[in-house]
């Protein structure tokens, strides 16, 4: 008798990604000391010849360190490593985001802390955050465009957002939790939304235009409620696929 499938499930874990492990592999000698504060990092076509990896997985790697304070690009001079934070190392593992229970918990993190977070931005920017939160957003929607990695923008999006409430534990906290908080590098979020991929960020993109928009007004309750929208849409979309 043969045995009954198996329902389609997501696995407890996934493999660590290309970029991930660049990451750990970075992060581990700047931490130890083998790369010292201010030592400039390898090129790009370098680390792509000792690693073995495409140029796409340098830039995913090295915009992750960046995030996490750990290195600054100074653009046509090079990529430097900065003093390691002298905090905690919390971190969410991305390996341990493999379900969509894991996905919600995390995005209810998120709206707790992302919707303050615009409030405060709405109330503190300055005209330069809002250019690179103008910068980030016409990324995204180039990628959208030509089907390119959309999730380093919508990161670095949300980032802004946190950076802009001049309280650096909300930057600190992000840059801790990484690019990993974006559910599509997790799970298939387009599926669980019944759409086609270019329709489901096509909306993504239109939430951040919201938030974006709410923030250029300084309109602290409505960038609130416009962040509070956009992640909770996110999580009902999951919720109702569960």
């Amino acid at each position: 008798m043969t045995a009954p499938a198996e329902p389609s499930v997501l696995p407890r874990r996934r493999p660590r990604s290309l970029a991930q492990g660049l990451v750990e592999s970075i992060s581990g000698r700047i931490r130890g000391g083998d790369i010292r504060p201010g030592d400039k990092l390898p090129t790009e076509s370098e680390i792509m010849r000792q690693f073995g990896v495409s140029r796409t997985v340098v830039r995913e790697a090295l915009s992750r360190l960046q995030a996490s304070g750990l290195v600054e690009t100074h653009h046509g001079v090079g990529t430097y490593a900065l003093e390691p934070s002298g905090g905690g190392d919390f971190r969410v593992d991305p390996a341990d985001i493999a379900t969509v229970r894991d996905v919600l918990v995390l995005l209810e993190l998120r709206i707790c802390l992302e919707s303050e977070a615009a409030s405060l931005a709405a109330a503190r920017r300055t005209d330069a955050q809002l250019q690179e939160m103008r910068r980030a957003l016409d990324a995204f929607k180039r990628a959208l465009e030509s089907g390119g990695d959309t999730v380093t923008p919508d990161f670095q999006f949300h980032l802004l957002v946190a950076q802009s409430t001049d309280n650096r534990y909300f930057a600190d906290l992000m840059s801790h939790l990484g690019s990993a908080i974006i559910p599509r590098t997790r799970i298939n979020s387009a599926k669980f939304a019944h759409e086609d991929r270019a329709a489901y960020l096509a909306r993504v993109n239109l939430e951040h235009e919201d938030i974006y928009s709410a923030i250029v007004r300084q309109d602290a309750e409505g960038a609130r409620a416009a962040m509070r929208t956009h992640l909770s849409n996110s999580r009902e979309r999951l919720r109702r696929a569960q």
